[in-house]
């Protein structure tokens, strides 16, 4: 069984900083791709960023410059370093991570932590 916690959500003014933590635990042999998704209220889930296992890095053109996605493979945590945030960045961001062997993976998903940009 795997669990992903993530931490770190919370109310930030405009212009203000947040980093989000995702930790996985469990039985875990490989991760593979670790991303973080984001819904906002009546939208459906994007993909806002993504780091392989060799920590190639991929984003959404809204947050390239502002957002910045890692990974710690030694305590199978990934990351993701908002600055400069925006009123349109308020969701509940949710990690997704593929964890599997060398010939098979499953994609778990985190509970998701509200984040908000208000003044």
């Amino acid at each position: 069984q795997v669990q992903l916690v993530e931490s770190g959500g919370g109310l930030v003014q405009p212009g203000g900083s947040l980093r989000l933590s995702c930790a996985a635990s469990g039985s875990i042999e490989i991760i593979y791709n670790m991303r973080w998704y984001r819904q906002a209220p009546g939208k459906q889930r994007d993909l806002v960023a993504a780091v392989s296992s060799r920590g190639t890095t991929t984003y959404v053109d809204s947050v390239k410059g502002r957002f910045t996605i890692s990974r710690d493979n030694a305590k199978n945590t990934v990351f993701l370093q908002m600055n400069s945030l925006k009123p349109e960045d308020t969701a509940v961001y949710y990690c997704n991570v593929d964890i599997g062997s060398s010939t098979y993976y499953s994609s778990y998903w985190g509970q998701g932590t509200q984040v908000t940009v208000s003044s």
